[in-house]
């Protein structure tokens, strides 16, 4: 009997692109479509399904993985395949803290889609090795430090450096320090500038700029 899969994305291409996939193994069917992360999670309560094909950011209210986690709580036995094109390294992270079996890059196939599917379903666990390198002005993502990364997590949302500072525990002092260090590195001439950039190219992605919180 064949392992039944939902589609969980956002994309018509990409829904076609994975369903196609899915139809292309005799192991594998569809078992339904979803756009959004909550009707994901009605689909998971209310049909049959053995894997989930997720993608993390939907432009929804919640994300990706906070569907999981619920999927998760509510039907443990279901296997989740998060997948994204955004390189934002807390994924990976959050993804592992609540028990999502695997995870897979669109853009950067280190293994076919079908071959971490079939790991999943046996009990695997799959993750990337590496993540998707960005260019970030004068920069690439690897150029910045773990420090910095989450101070521009933070800068996404338009927080001031004091505000920063609170969330991250830090003086307004270290906040100004390596958002002038992240500027030195890109070359870009401002905090919006920079901030811009990071977020159109998915280098750091803070929930509550996805779901349009302040």
């Amino acid at each position: 009997m064949a392992y039944r899969v939902l589609i969980a994305d956002d994309q018509k291409m990409v829904r076609q692109m994975f369903e196609t996939a899915v139809n292309g193994s005799e192991r594998y069917e569809v078992a339904g479509m979803a756009e959004t992360p909550e009707k994901a999670v009605e689909l998971c309560m209310s049909t049959g399904i053995d894997l989930v094909l997720m993608d993390v950011v939907m432009g929804s209210g919640m994300d990706g993985i906070d569907a999981a986690q619920q999927i998760k709580e509510k039907r443990p036995r279901i296997k989740i395949l998060l997948v994204t094109s955004m390189p934002e390294a807390s994924y990976i992270e959050r993804a592992k803290s609540i028990g999502i079996e695997s995870f897979w890059y669109k853009e950067v196939q280190e293994q076919p889609l079908i071959e971490i599917m079939d790991r999943t379903m046996s009990g695997g666990s799959v993750y990337p090795m590496t993540r998707p390198v960005v260019e970030l002005g004068n920069a690439v993502s690897t150029e910045l430090t773990d420090a910095e990364l989450t101070v521009l997590r933070e800068l996404v949302t338009g927080a001031s450096n004091k505000e920063i500072g609170r969330v991250l525990h830090m003086s307004p002092n270290t906040v100004k320090r390596h958002i002038s260090d992240m500027l030195e590195k890109t070359g870009f001439k401002s905090r919006l500038q920079l901030a811009i950039k990071a977020r159109v190219g998915g280098l750091v992605i803070n929930n509550r700029d996805i779901s349009g919180e302040d």
